[in-house]
């Protein structure tokens, strides 16, 4: 300190310009200039240290691998068993279903069969006005699944025809002579037998 206060005044403030000056000029040295990383390795893990090899551990020595081999294959087969279960439900229940369905078409089928006699009886009478539509029946009814059993002079079978008479003959086979009334088959099974004459 001067005896000259004024003096002091002035010395003061170069002497806070010289502080000031310093302060701008101080470097974090935490950071790397260059970089600009931060000096602070405490997380970072040298990959060098890091082992070579995964141990793997090895199963417990009292597991039985022998039991668990059978007991999948246990229930692989009760898997099995219970597909081949429920195949053998689905058939039955399709095969019911078709039958149910082959009964109630069939009882239909049977219902037309006096319509079909009274038409065929038509058509032998007035066989040019009646035939067109008898053949239109017939060819519908067809498709459907129902077949007018063809017999005359075929063996005599009694599973598809009732023979009301009967002719001497050769002494041969017996032999359908005469259908005297139409037989019919409903997908594949007699519906009505044929009512024929037959001879030997």
């Amino acid at each position: 300190m001067s005896g000259d206060p004024e003096a002091d005044v002035v010395a003061a403030g170069e002497g806070g310009d010289d502080v000031g000056g310093s302060g701008d000029e101080l470097v974090d040295m935490s950071t790397d200039p260059d970089t600009g990383d931060t000096g602070d390795t405490g997380d970072i893990v040298d990959a060098s240290t890091a082992p070579d090899d995964v141990e793997v551990s090895e199963p417990p020595a009292d597991v039985d691998i022998a039991a668990l081999v059978a007991e999948r294959d246990e229930y692989k087969e009760l898997a099995m068993r219970v597909q081949a279960d429920f195949e053998n439900y689905r058939k039955r229940q399709q095969a019911q279903a078709e039958g149910d369905r082959d009964r109630a078409t069939g009882r239909l089928a049977e219902a037309l069969l006096p319509v079909l006699d009274a038409a065929e009886a038509a058509y032998v009478q007035h066989p040019e006005e009646v035939g067109p539509v008898f053949n239109v029946m017939l060819t519908e009814l067809k498709k459907l699944g129902l077949e007018s059993l063809d017999l005359e002079s075929e063996p005599f079978d009694p599973n598809l025809a009732e023979a009301v008479a009967h002719e001497p003959g050769d002494g041969g086979d017996v032999v359908v002579s005469e259908v005297l009334r139409s037989g019919y088959r409903w997908r594949g099974k007699t519906l009505r037998a044929a009512m024929v004459r037959t001879k030997d």
